[in-house]
């Protein structure tokens, strides 16, 4: 999906979130743009992980 697809995609979905979300949404999007795209990467790993070895985590916690 190209760069003007995805704005397209996101704005559509915007038009649709129920107003009080809302600023939720630009904080987080303002938060991205404090962070490389290295560290959002690992971020995106980290929790990848965390969702595909839940059982295992849950396990080793006691």
């Amino acid at each position: 999906m190209t760069s003007i697809q995805l704005k397209t995609e996101i704005q559509k979905v915007l038009d649709q979130v129920p107003e009080e979300v809302l600023t939720d949404f630009l904080n987080y999007a303002k938060e991205l743009q404090k962070h490389s795209s290295k560290d959002i990467e690992l971020a995106k790993f980290m929790k990848q992980t965390l969702i595909e070895d839940r059982e295992l985590l849950e396990k080793l916690a006691q």
